[in-house]
């Protein structure tokens, strides 16, 4: 049964709550209790939106903090149509994940619910595949203005980049520092750039 307008404010009130109590407590930290009295919410309404508890409220955050990795990119990665842009693209993914540093709300969710149960297996891959898919159209962009190769795999360019770009935030989330993200998204758009001087 759809939820009313009201009834989808609510739930996503719970999600937001619960991602803003893992952010400052962590994953492990948080209590059912401690969400419904941060969102103003009774137990009867928590479990009426979230019937499997505390594991199905946590794949609703990793949805909700998925959605907002390539919501925070925007507008610049569904815009990658010069290079200007993909400079400001790669200076928003970087100022995003030094901002976050080793406190991500997504890997912890995934973390809890176990990093490969089918649930979280889909939520990453959807988000993934729409990250890859916004990149893939700025190159197809690119290639359709003679800036990148036109025999480049787009797909296969995206994925490469983005390979590089989780590789990066891996070692930042472990380290604390943001030099390999910095190197991938260098080498990944340079390799594109030169791509077209190889071309001619």
């Amino acid at each position: 049964m759809p939820l009313t307008r009201k009834g989808t404010a609510t739930r996503q009130r719970i999600v937001e709550g619960a991602a803003d109590q893992i952010r400052e407590q962590g994953v492990f930290a948080v209590r059912l209790e401690d969400v419904m009295a941060r969102t103003a919410t009774s137990k009867s309404q928590l479990f009426h939106y979230f019937p499997g508890g505390k594991d199905e409220l946590l794949l609703a955050v990793a949805r909700h903090e998925a959605a907002r990795v390539i919501d925070d990119q925007q507008p610049e990665l569904g815009s990658l149509t010069s290079w200007a842009a993909w400079d400001q693209w790669r200076d928003k993914v970087l100022a995003r994940y030094r901002t976050q540093g080793s406190d991500c709300p997504l890997h912890a969710a995934f973390n809890q619910l176990g990093g490969t149960s089918d649930a979280t297996r889909i939520v990453a891959g959807e988000l993934l595949g729409r990250w890859q898919h916004q990149l893939a159209a700025g190159i197809r962009h690119m290639q359709g203005g003679g800036e990148i190769a036109p025999d480049l795999d787009a797909e296969r360019e995206a994925a490469s980049l983005l390979a590089g770009i989780q590789g990066g935030v891996l070692i930042l989330m472990t380290t604390g520092g943001s030099t390999h993200l910095q190197a991938a998204l260098d080498a990944g758009i340079a390799h594109l750039r030169a791509s077209a001087r190889r071309d001619h």
